[in-house]
C-alpha cells in the first residue's frame, strides 16, 4: 500500500508499473488474474486526470511498458548477430514497444472523454479492440501479444475459455478480456457482471467442446525438429551436416509410419536451394521412400531476389507444389522504408503474392503458412479454395529459450479455432506441435529439442462463424459497445438548446 500511495504522486511510473504487471497475463505465464487488477487501477489513475493530454501519457506510459516485458525476447535475435548489431541491444525491445504503445494510448485517451462509470468501462473495450484491429493493418501490421491470447493455454480452462474464437476470433478475445478486466472499477456490482460474463464465456466455450470429434482423414504427420543453432543455419560449414540431420530425421519418420504419411521440415530447414539443386530433392525423394516432404528453404526469382518458400516434394523432378512468404518480418526479413538505416543485408527479401491451398495426392488440401504469417487472425486461409488444414513452419531458434516461441504458438493455436481446422506446426528449435480444430493440442515436441513427433491429422469442422465473417465480426462487436456507450440523450438535448 505504500508503494502505490508513493507511485499514485507519480501517475506515468504508477501506469507504467501495471502495464508491466499485465505482462504476466501473456503466454506462457497465463497469469490472468492479474488484470482484474491492473485494468482498474489504470482506469482510476486516468480518471483523475484533467486534461486529454495527461491521460493519453498514462495510456503510453502503461502500453510502452507492456509491451516492452512482452517483447523483451526481441534482443534474443539481434544477440544471435551482436557483432554487427551489439548497439541496438538497449533499443530494440523499446524501439518496438515505443511504436505499439499509441495504440494502447488511443484506447485509453478514448475511454478518458467517456463519461465514468459503466460507460467508460466499455468505450474502453471497444477501443482497445478497434485499436488491436488497426495494429494488424498499420504500417507493416504487427498484432503480436494481444490479449485474446491469454487464454490460448494448452490446459482444460484454456481449451474452454479459447473456444468462443470461433465466432469472434483472437480480437473478440480481447474484448471480453478488457470488459471482464476493467468491471471492477465499478464496485461490487462491476466484479458480480465480470463474473457473470465469465460463468458465460466458460459454459459456452464448454458447450462447443460436445461437439463430435470430426472423422480424421487418416494421415500421419511427421514434424522434423533438426534443433539448428542459428549461428550455424547458413554457414556454408555447417550446410551439409544440417542436411544431414534432416534427411536422417525423415529416415526416422519412415520407418515409423505406418499407411498415408508426410513429412514436414521447418522454415528454411534446407541450406540447399532445393528449387534449382535436383541433387539435393533427390536426396530427400531417397530418404523419404516416396513419401510426400514439405520442406523450408530459399529460393531466387528471376529478378534476383530471395524468397521464404516452403517446397512439397513427391518424386522425381520439380517440386510438386511452391509457397513464398506473402508477410514478410519487418526489421528481420526486410527493412521498411520509412527506416533511416539498413538493418537487413541486400534490401531482404521479396515477398510472395498471396495464400494458396494444395491438393496433393494423397493428402487432404492443406494450407501453407511460414513462420509469423500464423498471428494474423482472418488472413490464413484462401477462402477461394478452403483448405482441410494448415500448416505452419517457423524458425524459433532466432529468440532461443525464451517467451518468444511460446507466445508464437499460442498465436497459431488460436488460428485452429478461428478457422475450424486443425494446424500443424513444425519448428526448428520447438515448439513443434499438432493442434486440432478446437485447438487442442495433441502432440508436442518442446524446445530445444532434436527428434521427430508423430501425430495423426485431425479432421476439420465446418466453416466457423469466424471464418465466414472475418474481423467484420469484433468490429462488429466493438463498435456495438461504442454505441452504446455514448450518452445520445445527453447529445440529442445539447443539441437542442442550441437551436
Amino acid at each position: 500500500m505504500k508503494l502505490w500511495a508513493a507511485l499514485s504522486r507519480r501517475p506515468a511510473w504508477a501506469a507504467a508499473l501495471l502495464g508491466a504487471s499485465s505482462a504476466l497475463a501473456l503466454p506462457p505465464v497465463f497469469l490472468v488474474p492479474i488484470l482484474g487488477f491492473t485494468v482498474p487501477g489504470l482506469l482510476a489513475l486516468v480518471g483523475v486526470e484533467r486534461t486529454w493530454r495527461r491521460a493519453a501519457w498514462l495510456g503510453f506510459c502503461f502500453g510502452f511498458a507492456h509491451h516492452v516485458v512482452g517483447l523483451y525476447w526481441i534482443t534474443e535475435a539481434i544477440l544471435v548477430r551482436a557483432s554487427e548489431f551489439w548497439w541496438l541491444v538497449p533499443f530494440a525491445a523499446p524501439g518496438v514497444a515505443l511504436l505499439l504503445a499509441p495504440f494502447i494510448a488511443a484506447s485509453v485517451l478514448a475511454a478518458w472523454f467517456a463519461p465514468p462509470g459503466w460507460r467508460r468501462v466499455l468505450v474502453l473495450a471497444g477501443a482497445w479492440t478497434l485499436a488491436d484491429l488497426a495494429r494488424q493493418f498499420v504500417g507493416t501490421g504487427f498484432p503480436w501479444n494481444p490479449w485474446g491470447s491469454v487464454w490460448a493455454a494448452a490446459t482444460t480452462w484454456g481449451n474452454v475459455m479459447q473456444q468462443p474464437a470461433a465466432w469472434i476470433g483472437a480480437p473478440g478475445l480481447t474484448l471480453l478480456t478488457v470488459l471482464v478486466a476493467a468491471l471492477p472499477v465499478l464496485g461490487r456490482r462491476g466484479i458480480a457482471a465480470s463474473l457473470a460474463i465469465l460463468a458465460v464465456w466458460a459454459g459456452l466455450g464448454a458447450w462447443r467442446l460436445q461437439t463430435p470429434q470430426p472423422k480424421p482423414p487418416g494421415v500421419t504427420v511427421a514434424l522434423a525438429q533438426g534443433d539448428i543453432a542459428e549461428g550455424h543455419k547458413f554457414d556454408a560449414a555447417f550446410a551439409a551436416s544440417i542436411f544431414s540431420t534432416y534427411l536422417d530425421l525423415t529416415r526416422q519418420a519412415v520407418l515409423r509410419i505406418h499407411g498415408p504419411g508426410v513429412v514436414i521440415w521447418p522454415e528454411t530447414a534446407s541450406p540447399y536451394l532445393l528449387g534449382r539443386d535436383a541433387g539435393a530433392r533427390a536426396a530427400i525423394v531417397q530418404a523419404a521412400e516416396g513419401m510426400p516432404v514439405f520442406a523450408g528453404s530459399i529460393r531466387f526469382g528471376k529478378d534476383g531476389r530471395p524468397r521464404n518458400t516452403l517446397y512439397a516434394i513427391m518424386g522425381p523432378g520439380p517440386p510438386a507444389a511452391r509457397y513464398d512468404k506473402r508477410h514478410l518480418v519487418p526489421f528481420g526479413e526486410y527493412s521498411p522504408a520509412w527506416l533511416p538505416i539498413q538493418v537487413v543485408p541486400g534490401g531482404g527479401f521479396e515477398p510472395g503474392h498471396g495464400l494458396v491451398t494444395w491438393t496433393l495426392p494423397g493428402l487432404p488440401p492443406v494450407g501453407p503458412l511460414i513462420c509469423y504469417e500464423a498471428i494474423f487472425p482472418a488472413q490464413v486461409v484462401d477462402e477461394a479454395n478452403r483448405p482441410r488444414w494448415l500448416v505452419n513452419v517457423t524458425n524459433d531458434a532466432w529468440f532461443g529459450n525464451s517467451t518468444g516461441p511460446r507466445q508464437h504458438l499460442a498465436a497459431a493455436r488460436l488460428r485452429a479455432v478461428e478457422e475450424g481446422l486443425p494446424l500443424v506446426r513444425a519448428a526448428n528449435s520447438g515448439i513443434s506441435a499438432v493442434f486440432d480444430a478446437f485447438g487442442r493440442q495433441t502432440a508436442r515436441l518442446g524446445l530445444l529439442k532434436r527428434g521427430v513427433l508423430l501425430a495423426a491429422l485431425p479432421g476439420a469442422l465446418p466453416r466457423t462463424v469466424f471464418a465466414r465473417l472475418g474481423l467484420w465480426a469484433p468490429f462488429g462487436l466493438a463498435a456495438l459497445l461504442l454505441v452504446v456507450a455514448t450518452p445520445w440523450r445527453v447529445l440529442f438535448l445539447r443539441r437542442i438548446a442550441r437551436f
